[in-house]
C-alpha cells in the first residue's frame, strides 16, 4: 500500500470516529418559530424567538461589522463569544423582515461566525445569544449604508 492511500484511509477513519461523537443536530427555527421570521422590527422578532425575558448587555458577546458599508449588498459580519451558549441570532431593522439568521450552538461549540448580509438602508444590527442557563445576552451596532443592497 502506498503512503498516500494509507494516509487517506487513516484520515477517513479518523473523521468517521470524530463525527460519530459529535452532535450536529440543529433546531429549524423557521418551522418552530415562524412568527419571528415575519416580524418587521428587531424587538418583535426577538420577542417571538426568545420570549419576553430581559436582555443583558455583555462584553463577552462581540459583534464586528463595518461602521460604514459602501455596498449594502454584502456587509461582512462576525459574531464571537466565549460564553456557554445554546443559540445565537442576528437581527436588523433595515429590511422588510428583521430576522437574519439563527445558529444552534453544539455542546462545547466555538462561537466565531462569519457571514454576509444585505441591508437596504442604515440601521442597527443586533445580536441576541441564549446561554445554556437561559440568560439572554445582547450587543448591537449601527451600520451606515451608502448604497442599498436590496434594490435601493
Amino acid at each position: 500500500m502506498d503512503r498516500r492511500k494509507f494516509l487517506g484511509m487513516g484520515l477517513a477513519a479518523f473523521a468517521a470516529v470524530v463525527a460519530s461523537k459529535t452532535d450536529l443536530s440543529a433546531v429549524d427555527f423557521r418551522a418552530t418559530k415562524p412568527k419571528a421570521w415575519e416580524a418587521v422590527d428587531s424587538a418583535s422578532a426577538i420577542k417571538e424567538l426568545y420570549g419576553t425575558g430581559g436582555l443583558k448587555e455583555s462584553k463577552d458577546l462581540k459583534l464586528k461589522a463595518p461602521k460604514l458599508a459602501e455596498n449594502g449588498g454584502s456587509i461582512p459580519i462576525n459574531i464571537k463569544s466565549s460564553l456557554d451558549l445554546e443559540s445565537v441570532a442576528l437581527f436588523q431593522d433595515a429590511n422588510p423582515r428583521s430576522a437574519v439568521a439563527v445558529f444552534t450552538v453544539p455542546a462545547n461549540g466555538i462561537v466565531n461566525y462569519d457571514l454576509r448580509m444585505k441591508m437596504r438602508k442604515t440601521s442597527k444590527v443586533t445580536v441576541v445569544a441564549k446561554g445554556k442557563d437561559g440568560t439572554l445576552y445582547t450587543t448591537s451596532r449601527n451600520v451606515e449604508v451608502s448604497i442599498g443592497g436590496c434594490g435601493g
